[in-house]
Parts: C-alpha cells; sequence; structure tokens
C-alpha cells in the first residue's frame, strides 16, 4: 500500500490532486488543511461520483476518513503542527496512519490569494517562508520517496514583466548558480524562490527526489471567486453591465487549466529530481480584456468596460516561455484557452441558477 500526503490538500490545486491521485491510483491520500483558506471536504468530495456521499465514513478526532476503504484521510489542523507531531514523536505517522515511509508528497501548504492578498496583506504572505522552512526540515528526515515543491510564476524578476520591456519568462532568468535571481514579485514571489533555493539543497545534501514547478496563472471549474477567472466569468454569467476590470485591463497573463497543471506536475516529476523547477503554462499571453471578451462573448452580450485604476494590478505582463518544456520534455497542455474558459462560464452559469 502506497501513500501520499498533500500538505494544503483542500485548496483549489491540492484538492485537484487529491481527487487526481483517487480516480488514477488505489493508493492512500493523507490530506492536511486548516480550512483558514481552504473548502470543507463536504463541499467538495461530494463531486467525486467516486467518492460517494458528502459524509465521512468515520470520524476520530480531528481526522475524517473518505471514499472506499477510507482511501482519503483529512487530517484538520495547521500543517506546522502536523509537521511536528511527526518530528517530535517518529513513531506519529506509523500509529496515527500506518504511514512509515510517504511515497509522494505534495507541498501545498501556503497563505495564498489573489493580487488583493499578495498586495494587501504582504506579511501576512511571508508566513509562507516558515511553513515551507519547517517542511523541508522535516523531508529531508522523513525521507518521502519523492517530493513536488510549487514553486511560482511570482518568482520571477518583475523587471523583465514591465509595461514597455517585457519577454516570455525562461527557467534560465532564475539562474541560482551563477547568482542571477532578480526582485520577485512581493513577499509571495520571495518565499517561493527561497523555497526553491531549500528544494536544491534538500536534492543536493540530503538526496531526496524533489521537482519544483512555476505554474503561471491557473485556473479551473472550482477555483473561488478571489480569482480573477472565475470572477469575471460569474460576472459575465449574471450580464454584469458595465463591466469592470481592475486597471485598464490591459495586463496580461499565460492561464493554464489545472487538469493541464497537474498533469505537467506529475509528468514533471517522473524526469527531474535535483530540486530545479520547469514553468507550466501556454507559452501565450492573454489580457483581461480579452478574457472578458471570451466570457460575454458565451453570455451573448457587449458591455461597456469600466476601468477601476485604484485596484492592484501587479505586473503588466507575466508569460512563459516554454521552449524547454515543450521541445526538451516532450509535454504540452491538453486544453485550449477557449475550451477551457467555457468550461469555467457554464460553471458559473450553474453557480447562479443555484441561487
Amino acid at each position: 500500500m502506497k501513500y501520499h500526503l498533500v500538505s494544503g490538500g483542500c485548496g483549489f490545486v491540492g484538492r485537484n490532486v487529491a481527487k487526481y491521485l483517487y480516480r488514477t491510483t488505489q493508493d492512500t491520500i493523507i490530506i492536511v488543511d486548516d480550512l483558514s483558506v481552504g473548502t470543507n471536504p463536504s463541499e467538495w468530495i461530494a463531486v467525486e461520483d467516486t467518492f460517494g456521499t458528502n459524509q465521512a465514513n468515520r470520524t476520530e478526532g480531528n481526522i475524517e476518513y473518505w471514499g472506499e476503504g477510507d482511501r482519503v484521510v483529512f487530517w484538520k489542523g495547521d500543517f506546522r503542527r502536523f509537521l511536528l507531531h511527526a518530528l517530535e514523536k517518529p513513531s506519529w505517522l506509523k500509529d496515527t496512519f500506518g504511514v512509515t515511509r510517504f511515497s509522494d508528497v505534495f507541498h501545498f501548504a501556503a497563505i495564498v490569494g489573489g493580487r488583493a492578498k499578495i498586495d494587501g496583506d504582504p506579511m501576512m504572505v511571508a508566513l509562507d517562508l516558515a511553513i515551507d522552512a519547517e517542511f523541508f526540515f522535516w523531508a529531508v528526515r522523513h525521507k518521502p520517496e519523492r517530493v513536488m515543491y510549487p514553486s511560482s510564476s511570482a518568482a520571477y524578476p518583475v523587471d523583465l514583466q514591465k509595461e514597455t520591456d517585457h519577454i516570455a519568462l525562461s527557467e534560465s532568468d532564475i539562474d541560482f548558480d551563477h547568482g542571477r535571481l532578480g526582485q520577485p514579485d512581493m513577499t509571495y514571489g520571495w518565499s517561493k524562490l527561497t523555497g526553491e533555493y531549500l528544494a536544491r539543497i534538500a536534492a543536493a545534501h540530503y538526496d531526496l527526489s524533489v521537482t519544483c514547478i512555476r505554474p503561471f496563472s491557473g485556473y479551473g471549474e472550482d477555483q473561488d471567486l478571489s480569482y480573477p477567472v472565475p470572477a469575471i466569468a460569474a460576472r459575465a454569467a449574471g450580464k454584469e453591465t458595465p463591466f469592470e476590470v481592475w486597471g485598464t485591463g490591459k495586463q496580461g497573463r499565460d492561464f493554464v487549466h489545472i487538469e493541464d497543471c497537474i498533469e505537467c506536475m506529475l509528468f514533471a516529476m517522473d524526469h527531474i529530481k535535483d530540486g530545479s523547477a520547469i514553468n507550466i503554462g501556454s507559452g501565450k499571453v492573454t489580457s483581461f480584456l480579452e478574457i472578458i471578451d471570451i466570457f460575454t462573448d458565451f453570455a451573448g452580450y457587449k458591455p461597456p468596460i469600466k476601468t477601476l485604476l485604484d485596484k492592484p494590478v501587479g505586473v503588466h505582463a507575466r508569460y512563459a516561455n516554454m521552449d524547454y518544456v515543450f521541445n526538451e520534455l516532450g509535454w504540452k497542455p491538453r486544453i485550449g484557452l477557449v475550451e477551457g474558459m467555457r468550461r469555467v462560464y457554464d460553471q458559473a452559469v450553474r453557480n447562479l441558477e443555484k441561487k
């Protein structure tokens, strides 16, 4: 029996990874989340037919067991406390879960949110530094078979993403070996850059198999409304007019569907073990005005645009150079922009009909 660990397993990416592992393996998936940001399992497990109902099979203290054979185990609490238990008492994982060694560990526990969170509460976001440091301290002692660390495109130098001077961001634009790092995006970018460095140290000095990824703007049907894509979709479904956009709307991002993110993540884990990072994106930049245009096309109307110039917008253009992943590793996304946005819009319509 294999055991996988998903920290932050009730967040957007974490819960989609947990569901993917449940569908595609017969392994046990242990998810850890304090629900400060994540969504309670009762609200998302039920949508997976394979999980059955939205009632846990059983509950023991702060642990819930879900799915066939209790294969999804939810430990409710701060991931740092989970790590503390495992470090203070070496037998705790075996006594509590029957785990002697994890196979794959996916580390999504973090203080996350949209642009308003990154700019509005940067010191709260800086707590990610503590979470990551404690995680790698544990990981090099527990020695799981493989570790996946999600960095971010926010780790890239912001001076490469300006309105008058932006480029497609390549993995080599962050060069630890030669000390070329640049200025990341706020405390969130700094924490992810530091996490990547810890991943490289864990691989080089402790022989831990670690893969890092730099996802660009991931989106999907079950993403919460603090992120722009589902928020814009919901407003289009409700036929908002005038249609508000943060900033001028000309700022652009590289959008990639969550299914492609997960497939690339797992693909990377099979090919990268030294803590180095790869981009996950489409290689194309799309402005928020273009996203609004796509969603209002779906909704069948063309509202006037109202720009909100006092709102935080981040860098002007952030998009990936995917040459290494496409040409050297041989992976490409399956879900095109319009198809992915259509899925999000259709879910927004269904959500609106429930109200």
